[in-house]
């Protein structure tokens, strides 16, 4: 008996300080996480990347008469990122990371020489945007364009302000 008691009591020390360390793993990791892992269905995941899609031609098609004029006429999207809160489905953040280059060729040696500037723009989101709103209000054919919740504002105009 004195044997299964000890057992017990080993098995429940055991339990409780997974479950101490799994709260402090939660805790020191924070609450946020990549959008994309809180979502929850095939159909959520299949229109963020469709939203994504969408948001890279449409800015290619706008591109040249209106960002990538000028030294950088290259500018190209490189991801549309956004992070979560994983209880309580609301967007922390959006970023849509840009990159370009300009390259420059030495007349005396031919050497090319490269300017490649990054652009790191925060879309103007309004304060707790729940992810579901997010995914209604892009999910259009042109979500550069689409008015964001309770903002009025579009990520076109977060571009604006950043390129």
């Amino acid at each position: 008996m004195k044997t299964i008691m000890s057992l017990v009591i080993g098995l429940l020390w055991f339990a409780a300080s997974t479950a101490s360390a799994q709260q402090r793993t939660a805790s020191e990791t924070g609450r946020y996480t990549d959008l994309v892992a809180t979502l929850q269905n095939d159909d959520d995941i299949n229109t963020w990347y469709s939203i994504a899609d969408a948001l890279r031609r449409d800015f290619d098609s706008i591109c040249g008469d209106t960002f990538c004029e000028g030294d950088y006429s290259n500018i190209a999207a490189l991801r549309f990122a956004c992070s979560a809160d994983a209880a309580t489905g609301e967007v922390g953040q959006c970023v849509w990371s840009f990159a370009a280059s300009d390259e420059r060729i030495g007349t005396r040696r031919g050497r090319i020489h490269a300017a490649i500037p990054g652009w790191r723009c925060v879309s103007p989101l309004a304060p707790h945007t729940t992810v579901r709103e997010l995914l209604a209000a892009l999910a259009g054919a042109h979500p550069l364009h689409a008015p964001l919740p309770r903002t009025g504002a579009t990520l076109y105009d977060g571009l604006s302000d950043c390129l």
